[in-house]
Formats: structure tokens, C-alpha cells, sequence
């Protein structure tokens, strides 16, 4: 997931800089005032979100593969002490009763 997230901010970066040199050279027109950099960040934005939806597509499959193994593996967890938990009540339940009936 961290290898993911590292390349999608690349990717913004990368597309700031450009959008940065565009506005500056005057291909992209500049934002009104002081939200000139509001601007330039919201452009970024909105260029390298398509751009990693495509360049990304595997990246973010295998993230997805391993989370779901994750939860998987803390879910066989958790069922496992539950089972655990639900022996040692069952194995106390049937001692007290042997103790209490005899």
C-alpha cells in the first residue's frame, strides 16, 4: 500500500510541475488574485487522477489482494480465539457443575 501511495503522489507531482511551468509560461491561463496557487493545485489534481486510474490499475489490484488477505487472516483469527474462549468457558461451566452436582 505504501508503494502505491508513493506513486500516486509522484504522479501529482509530477503533474504540479507541469501544470506549474503552464501557467507560469501562459499555455494554461492563471487563476483571479491571490488563488493562483489554489489554482495550480486543483488543476494538478484533477490532470493526475485519470492519469493514475490508468497508469495504476495494477498497483492498486495487488494493494487490494493484500488487504484482503489480511482481513482474511484476522478474521481466521479472531474465529479461532472465539472458539478457544468458547472451550474454556464450556470445559469451566462443566467442571463447576461436576463439583457443585457431586
Amino acid at each position: 500500500m505504501l508503494r502505491y501511495t508513493l506513486m500516486r503522489l509522484g504522479i501529482f507531482a509530477g503533474c504540479l510541475a507541469i501544470v506549474w511551468g503552464a501557467v507560469y509560461s501562459g499555455i494554461f491561463p492563471r487563476g483571479f488574485g491571490e488563488s493562483n496557487g489554489l489554482w495550480v493545485l486543483l488543476l494538478a489534481l484533477v490532470l493526475s487522477a485519470p492519469i493514475s486510474w490508468v497508469a495504476l490499475r495494477k498497483e492498486r489490484d495487488r494493494a487490494s489482494v493484500q488487504i484482503v488477505h489480511r482481513v482474511d487472516r484476522m478474521k481466521a483469527n479472531l474465529d479461532a480465539n472465539r472458539s478457544q474462549e468458547d472451550e474454556a468457558a464450556d470445559a469451566s461451566r462443566a467442571q463447576g457443575g461436576a463439583t457443585t452436582s457431586g
